[in-house]
């Protein structure tokens, strides 16, 4: 049965010191789902023996078919700790001392096409459970989820899954198997260490299993432990106190069985961890599966494990699983790892406001969401759309942040584009309801406090994917989700009967709305076009835009992929161009941006709203450019934020700020349509070298000098050597060491270039690394496991941008093909146009 109600749940929300806020983030298929299934049965929600079995996080019916999880799902547990571990809490307790805990706990999914799920229970959680499997290792997802994890300061604590293939199917000894431990371990910490930012306010992120930051376990099981529940049951017997004990349990601490003492030398004796924590689940395990039985309900009677009579008829296999999970039961280690080491909102708030928060950081919003004040202004950050039952409407799913949030309050909703003091993207409207989510059921609320993840009803209709939600007037947005992911692949969509086409726009709609990452883009030609992240995740959309969005049956297009216009060279001469009137003339040049520049913009390190001086420091230092032209950088583009620059490199030119403003629209629309086939331009920096304009400002308005920036810069980009650029997948493939010949000749086919090769641990597998082109990934699946007898599974990421080889104004070249193709699908005329199109003579 359910051991909590909601109004257990409501009193326990105003004690912030006591709630939990956590994603279970991993690789795919290393088990968060089934592993969550034991957190829910602890809850009472699912029964124990069902535990692994359920998955009770994947809602949908085709996540339980395919066994895969899709979308992130969220649920509230209720939990009581021991009274006697409160101790171990090191940051801020309760003041009453109570040890009832709130988890909301958000099951994200593994699959790289939908890694912005994880994007987004990030964002609303301050702490993670990441999941790895034992015997796989570290894989490229795993690293992928940590990056952004740390990247949003959220605090990770480690959990070794399927310890139960590793001494059931491989049998692996228990000294090999700690090495492997370690090894997965140093793996995580370095992930860690990389990507931890120096004077990290959040302190020290690297997991040890002495301090009780890692567990191990099988959660298909449903057993699992950390050190301390070890180091608890042998105190009386060392005599020495837990958190002493657990520091013995691991590492290389031997113990001397004759002189009963612990030593540093391996010579002298077995290894704590091994002797004291692995051998008695090797006992376990040994005495059920080959033994007889009544030797193995003997030896669980004695280590204090009840078993009712019916438990006592099961054989090997089941009789093991049931003496583990009562012995070591998962949903008690992992809620005393989560409550204990991952941080309250309390904590973490203090640190991820300047993260999250873009206005000044010592307004009322700022300081609300630092002290996590419930009673100060309104602050909640929708991070998701939730559908509903009720066909097209959605819950807003979110985090409070500052303030509370209850049915019927009045707040502003403010989108993505919302600017302070402006009116577009922002509606003052009521809430109509707030609610609970638990997993595939919803529960009414009457109102949340900060600190706390729940739904809302009614604000669907005013925002599209995600936005902001405050009582106080000058509030600033909270800053947008970077994603890991680029929505690379493309497919265009319509309606078998035209008479639907309205029913195809409002479900295009509607999915924008459910996923964080699609983007549903009607071109000039009227095409509808889906892009996501990968061959999956666009099948996963369309399947969800046929059967519940639009509801109509659809053609689909093959899926394109979108590519990306750059330039190689400086161009070789300044380009003029004059404007229609003949009364000014705009020379300019164009030149690649130095290697690495364009991943800086695109992470963020290079910003438009960055301190200009800071900025050109930064530029100057690492990439070498000229400190004065680096602070007159005077946009980014497309959209204001792209990797290509517009710089101001002029000496004493009259008027030209009074055209700064129709230069940038100029370059926002050259660089959103290159001149090779209207895609984006990457990588580039246009230098505005001299301006001639007339006199009279009515002869140099935007109808004068739009276009004329807009047909030099095209003429700068032909002059450069232009090239085109393919978007790259890291493709990881874990395989038998017999199945790696069959993996090179697949990559070969397709472009493919491998660039590691890998045995994992002391196991037979290998991990063979390569980049195969986007363009070439369709169906890539299919045939890797068709060419290793199905012994071969890749995990495909979107990883950079390369420059396709060849001169792409010949049309037999491949870059001339992509252009061709390109053009002819948009509906442009034939060929590349003439550079005397937009050149001008002086």
């Amino acid at each position: 049965m359910v051991n909590f109600t909601v109004d257990q749940i409501r009193e326990i929300m105003d004690r912030k010191n006591n709630i939990r806020n956590m994603s279970v983030i991993a690789h795919v298929d290393h088990g968060k789902s089934t592993l969550t299934d034991s957190l829910v049965s602890k809850a009472g929600i699912i029964a124990s023996s069902r535990a692994g079995e359920t998955r009770f996080t994947d809602t949908r019916k085709d996540e339980q078919e395919r066994c895969i999880t899709i979308k992130s799902t969220a649920i509230s547990l209720y939990y009581e700790l021991k009274k006697s571990d409160l101790q171990y809490i090191t940051q801020q307790k309760d003041p009453d001392n109570r040890n009832d805990f709130l988890i909301n706990l958000i099951d994200s999914p593994g699959h790289v096409d939908f890694s912005s799920e994880v994007t987004a229970a990030l964002r609303v959680t301050d702490g993670a459970l990441v999941v790895v499997d034992c015997v796989s290792g570290v894989c490229v997802q795993t690293e992928t989820v940590l990056r952004q994890a740390i990247g949003e300061r959220i605090k990770p604590v480690l959990f070794m899954n399927k310890m139960d293939l590793a001494l059931l199917t491989l049998q692996i000894e228990a000294e090999p198997l700690y090495q492997t431990f370690q090894r997965i371990i140093e793996n995580i910490n370095v992930i860690i260490a990389t990507y931890d930012i120096e004077g990290n306010p959040m302190g020290d992120l690297a997991v040890d299993p002495k301090k009780g930051t890692v567990g191990f376990g099988a959660g298909l099981h449903g057993w699992a432990f950390t050190l301390k529940d070890f180091a608890a049951m042998y105190t009386k017997k060392f005599g020495i106190a837990e958190d002493k004990l657990m520091k013995r349990l691991w590492g290389d601490n031997f113990y001397n069985h004759k002189e009963k003492k612990w030593d540093k030398e391996p010579s002298s004796g077995d290894r704590g961890f091994v002797k004291f924590c692995l051998s008695p689940i090797f006992q376990v395990f040994d005495t059920c599966m080959k033994k007889p039985k009544e030797e193995a309900i003997a030896l669980a009677e004695k280590m204090g494990v009840k078993l009712t009579a019916e438990e006592k008829d099961h054989q090997e296999k089941g009789l093991l699983k049931i003496v583990m999970r009562k012995w070591l039961p998962a949903g008690d280690a992992l809620l005393q790892m989560i409550v204990i080491h991952l941080p309250s909102p309390v904590t973490a708030q203090k640190y991820r406001c300047e993260m999250l928060y873009e206005g000044p950081q010592d307004d009322p919003c700022a300081t609300a969401i630092k002290n996590c004040d419930p009673k100060g202004e309104l602050m909640m950050y929708i991070s998701k759309m939730v559908p509903t039952s009720d066909k097209g409407r959605f819950f807003a799913f979110g985090r409070v942040f500052a303030g509370t949030v209850g049915t019927g309050i009045k707040c502003r909703i403010m989108g993505p584009n919302f600017t302070p003091g402006k009116k577009e993207d922002l509606y003052e409207k009521n809430i109509q309801r707030t609610i609970l989510m638990m997993g595939r059921y919803t529960e009414p609320i009457e109102d949340v406090p900060c600190g706390n993840i729940c739904g809302l009803v009614g604000v669907d209709q005013y925002l599209v994917k995600t936005g902001t939600l405050s009582t106080y007037k000058e509030a600033h947005n909270f800053r947008t989700m970077k994603f890991s992911v680029s929505p690379v692949v493309r497919v265009a969509v319509e309606c078998k009967n035209p008479s639907d086409l309205p029913k195809l726009v409002e479900g295009l709609k509607r999915l924008a709305k459910s996923d964080p990452m699609v983007q549903c883009i009607i071109e000039e030609t009227g095409e509808h076009i889906i892009a996501g992240a990968g061959e999956l995740h666009l099948e996963i959309c369309l399947k969800d835009l046929e059967e519940d969005h639009a509801c109509i049956p659809l053609k689909k297009s093959d899926p394109v992929v979108s590519y990306r216009e750059t330039v190689s060279e400086e161009s070789s001469l300044t380009c003029l161009s004059k404007s229609p009137n003949k009364h000014n003339r705009l020379f300019m040049r164009a030149a690649p941006l130095p290697e690495g520049c364009a991943e800086a913009i695109d992470n963020g390190d290079i910003a438009p709203r960055q301190e200009i001086k800071e900025r050109g420091r930064y530029m100057a230092d690492k990439f070498d450019f000229d400190v004065g032209e680096a602070r007159k950088i005077w946009c980014f583009g497309p959209e204001g934020t792209g990797p290509n620059l517009l710089m101001d490199v002029t000496k004493g030119v009259q008027y030209l700020n009074e055209i700064k403003d129709s230069a940038i629209a100029g370059f926002q629309w050259a660089t959103k349509e290159g001149v090779l086939c209207e895609e984006n331009v990457r990588g580039v920096r246009y230098n505005i070298h001299d301006v001639t304009l007339h006199a009279d400002a009515i002869h140099r308005g935007g109808g004068q000098i739009i276009p004329t920036t807009r047909r030099v810069l095209y003429a700068c980009q032909l002059t450069a050597k232009p090239r085109i650029m393919e978007p790259v997948f890291l493709v990881e493939i874990q395989c038998p060491e017999q199945a790696v010949g069959g993996i090179y000749s697949c990559l070969n086919k397709r472009r493919g270039q491998v660039f590691d090769n890998q045995q994992i641990g002391n196991t037979p597998q290998f991990v063979v690394k390569s980049y195969l082109p986007v363009n070439e990934s369709f169906g890539f699946t299919g045939d890797l496991r068709s060419s290793t007898g199905g012994q071969a599974f890749p995990q495909c990421v979107f990883d950079h941008w390369a420059v396709m080889p060849g001169d792409p104004f010949d049309s037999t070249s491949k870059p001339g093909e992509v252009v061709t193709i390109t053009r002819k699908r948009k509906g442009m005329k034939e060929g590349i146009p003439a550079l005397d199109n937009y050149l001008d003579k002086m």
